[in-house]
């Protein structure tokens, strides 16, 4: 298959390049191993929309960040993602963390961070009454936010798709090679694509695609991070996040709520041999426990309702690297895209999509198909619009998952997007169909059923996550008629 530009990735960072570049007249695919768009970093991480006080002076994470985080509301409302603006502390418990927050509010300064400053013991526990009563001080952010991670990529992804983006899932680069042809072509396990301009936005994979088109080698480190994710039935303890001191691992363990009202702990920061290794560990999980101690000594894992990890992309250089691939033509390049990945991606498309453009001489489209407005979850209406809700679509009236209060009508529309589910996980996060208390256990038939009937493929053939992930093997009458 031909196109004009081809992205490899389709994480946060792959799908808002391919939206900024569906405003050109181009033909544009994006390919990923996953099944389904966000199945990589973009799937499992804090959903932060970082104020930019940590990232160093002068670097893209620095410059990126902000530049991303400011455009977050105007963007979470144009494609209808939850997005909240809370603010952050992040606690000192020591002299020597007093002098790295001092450094902070500093750095925080440099980067055109506005509103950062140092608070006492005395604000911070007259803001966040729960913090451990040990902390000495703090750096407040009032610009530090939170929104969804995956719903933000299922919602650019959509809005590149009804612009022309065409999105190939479940395959996986083996080689690529810019031919004597002039056109780089891309070999993956289901055939091979040709295309005049190559992205790569393949997140933990993205070395390993450099390192395919260019002598000047990378190197990703795979840095797994695990979590706690609290049933959002309790009070919330906090209204901010609240972060601890950094290291060189990272920001450190969190303690922060959701936009949709769960609490979050985490993540840990081990470094790891195998970038599909996502499964969290006793250890690791212990880690993560006994760090949200120091922030909310009530911290336990009551409440809890699952545990998940993820494994980010950290380039040993320590920066993003984004721009033309070195020593190549028409190759372009997003590798090492950590935190604060999700808060620059935004940026990371107007600059790299801009680029593209520009040294690719694309005119832009006449007219830009606008961003599908959604309708107000279910959960989120009063009792009239509910009442307004079913009389226009009576399946509003069908509830399928109790915990989240999801409806009929909103799974079946997951399913029918431009970019829609294909598996149970895929419903889930775009309905949260699935994530509450029970974690599916009432709804996933019902909603296996509805992925049978909107695909037109039999019970058996609906997975919970692709490939062999399968709910049902077959039928009792099969079984029966076997077993005699």
């Amino acid at each position: 298959m031909y196109t004009d530009i081809l992205i490899i990735g389709a994480g946060v960072t792959g799908c808002a390049i391919a939206r900024v570049l569906s405003r050109y007249q181009a033909s544009i695919a994006v390919i990923d191993r996953g099944n389904d768009i966000a199945e990589g970093a973009s799937k499992a991480n804090s959903g932060i929309v970082h104020a930019g006080f940590d990232a160093h002076p002068g670097t893209l994470k620095a410059k990126l960040n902000v530049e991303g985080a400011k455009m977050y509301p105007a963007l979470c409302e144009e494609l209808c993602v939850p997005y909240q603006q809370p603010g952050a502390l992040v606690l000192g418990f020591s002299p020597e963390d007093r002098k790295t927050l001092e450094k902070l509010v500093e750095q925080g300064k440099v980067n055109d961070v506005p509103g950062g400053r140092l608070i006492e013991r005395e604000e911070v526990l007259a803001m966040e009454p729960n913090t451990n009563p040990e902390v000495v001080c703090a750096l407040y952010a009032p610009t530090s936010g939170l929104t969804s991670p995956y719903e933000m990529t299922f919602a650019l992804a959509d809005h590149a798709a009804v612009n022309g983006v065409q999105f190939c899932l479940h395959e996986e680069v083996e080689d690529v090679v810019r031919a004597q042809d002039g056109l780089w072509h891309v070999t993956t396990d289901k055939g091979e694509h040709t295309c005049n301009v190559l992205v790569n936005c393949a997140g933990v994979g993205a070395a390993t695609i450099h390192n395919m088109m260019s002598d000047d080698l990378l190197h990703i480190i795979d840095r797994r991070g695990q979590y706690y994710l609290m049933d959002r039935m309790q009070t919330l303890p906090f209204h901010m996040t609240m972060f601890q001191c950094p290291t060189v691992m990272g920001k450190g363990v969190l303690v922060s709520p959701t936009v949709h009202g769960n609490l979050l702990l985490g993540p840990s920061a081990e470094d790891s041999d195998d970038e599909l290794d996502t499964s969290p560990t006793a250890e690791g999980l212990r880690f993560v426990l006994e760090k949200s101690r120091l922030t909310w000594p009530k911290a336990s894992v009551r409440g809890t309702i699952t545990n998940f990890s993820g494994i980010r992309a950290h380039e040993q250089k320590g920066d993003f690297v984004i721009g033309a691939v070195k020593g190549q033509k028409n190759a372009y390049e997003a590798v090492g895209i950590e935190s604060p990945g999700l808060s620059a991606a935004p940026a990371i498309a107007e600059m790299l999509g801009g680029q593209i453009a520009q040294e690719m001489g694309l005119e832009p489209k006449a007219e830009i198909v606008p961003a599908i407005k959604r309708p107000k979850p279910f959960h989120a209406m009063t009792t009239q619009e509910r009442a307004e809700a079913v009389a226009k679509n009576p399946l509003y009236g069908n509830l399928v998952c109790r915990c989240e209060v999801v409806t009929e009508a909103e799974i079946r529309e997951a399913i029918r997007r431009p970019v829609g589910a294909t598996t149970i996980d895929g419903v889930k996060r775009r309905t949260r169909a699935g994530m509450g208390r029970c974690q599916g256990g009432f709804c996933s038939p019902r909603v296996a059923e509805i992925l049978s009937e909107e695909l037109h493929i039999p019970m058996t053939e609906v997975t919970k996550c692709g490939g062999e992930s399968r709910l049902l093997v077959g039928n009792i009458h099969d079984a029966m008629k076997e077993g005699c």
